[in-house]
């Protein structure tokens, strides 16, 4: 790329669905839907053959069930996922040490500094894209470019297993002709306005007056086309602060306050207590997330004396929370419930687990988990 920067985006390709279908035969070629197993939930992830459908990640399971009958629904492995995400981020640093991972399945590499060893950016990215099949029996979507904006883009032209390289020469030949809604940044309100006055594609946006287009995208309006220009500096950042994480369910049906919420709030809890732990992490604040059978949704937030991640800490901070929260409201109905964490700083070597009894039985949990799966062990408060 003549001494540019040369970015690569990753993007695996229906990343759960796909390991969902190499593990089990019967599942290729299917439309299938990782999460929404109940009633209630929502697809966590779509394999190709569901999309053709119409199904998409985040759709609630009745549309997803509505739009396509046959779909093949299967409970998340999470575990799993995060495995082969480690196994693939592995691959990742041998082709640069500058690397921003986006999401499990997704990321920025930097590959500037690479080229002298690996040759071309194509070449480099056909070498990536066959160590990731060859070892995990997955496919990704590459694209290359100068900057990440448009790396990004590239990545989406040619999916599933995809290759897209767009030099500074072809720029505005590949992102002119494409529709303004695959612009980050640009909000679905705005895009009937620009519709009417005749902008819908990169091109148009670019090369229009921008005293037409205020009037629709107000101070956002340089910004936006200097985007569809495909201009871009933002570098690859290396490390990213984790600012939270959390666990949340939606119930097959709306449950009232007692001993069922309190098993499932026990689960969640567990569950983002693990998260903490693997990352080495602990927290300040415990967040509860309260969705009522009415759509209402509250938040509750209690910081804790010492920063934890034992799961009995959480779980009873979480409770303590659902319990003051419901006092006021003792005939409501829940629909939806989350345990969160925030205020997180990284835990010592020696300090993760303490000393407390709850933390060997939290470090005894996890090792198992790890070795034999998270449904190994299950902890006696999420059972009936």
């Amino acid at each position: 790329m003549n001494g540019e920067r040369c970015i690569l985006h990753v993007d695996m390709d229906a990343f759960y669905a796909s390991i969902e279908q190499r593990d089990d035969p019967e599942l290729r070629g299917r439309p299938v839907a990782v999460g929404g197993t109940g009633q209630r939930g929502v697809v966590a992830a779509a394999s190709y053959e569901a999309r053709r459908y119409g199904v998409r990640s985040a759709m609630p399971v009745g549309e997803a069930l509505r739009r396509c009958p046959e779909l093949v629904r299967v409970p998340p492995r999470m575990a799993l996922y995060r495995q082969v995400s480690v196994q693939i981020f592995e691959i990742f640093s041998r082709y640069t040490p500058e690397i921003e991972g986006l999401s499990l399945d997704e990321a920025f590499l930097d590959v500037t500094a690479s080229l002298a060893l690996f040759g071309s950016p194509l070449m480099l990215a056909k070498r990536l894209k066959t160590d990731i099949h060859r070892e995990t029996g997955l496919t990704a979507s590459v694209g290359i470019a100068p900057n990440k904006l448009v790396a990004k883009i590239a990545s989406d032209l040619e999916k599933p297993d995809g290759l897209c390289e767009v030099t500074r020469q072809r720029l505005h030949a590949v992102l002119d002709p494409l529709p303004v809604a695959v612009l980050p940044g640009l909000g679905p309100r705005s895009q009937p306005g620009l519709a009417r006055l005749g902008i819908r594609t990169l091109g148009q946006l670019r090369s229009a007056a921008a005293d037409r287009l205020r009037a629709v995208l107000g101070r956002q309006t340089d910004a936006l086309q200097r985007r569809a220009a495909g201009e871009d500096d933002r570098p690859v950042v290396v490390h990213r602060e984790e600012k939270s994480i959390s666990s949340e369910e939606t119930f097959d049906e709306d449950l009232p306050l007692g001993p069922a919420l309190e098993r499932q709030l026990a689960r969640l809890a567990d569950r983002t207590a693990s998260r903490l732990r693997s990352k080495r992490l602990l927290a300040g604040t415990v967040v509860l997330k309260i969705r009522r059978a009415d759509f209402t949704t509250s938040t509750r937030q209690q910081g804790l004396g010492v920063p934890s991640c034992e799961t009995a800490v959480i779980s009873a901070t979480a409770r303590a929370l659902l319990k003051a929260w419901g006092a006021a409201q003792p005939a409501v109905r829940v629909r939806l419930v989350g345990v969160g964490v925030t205020g997180l700083v990284a835990a010592s070597q020696l300090g993760l687990f303490g000393e407390s009894s709850s933390g060997q039985v939290d470090a005894a949990t996890d090792s198992i988990r790890e070795r034999f799966g998270t449904a190994a062990l299950t902890r006696a408060r999420t059972l009936r």
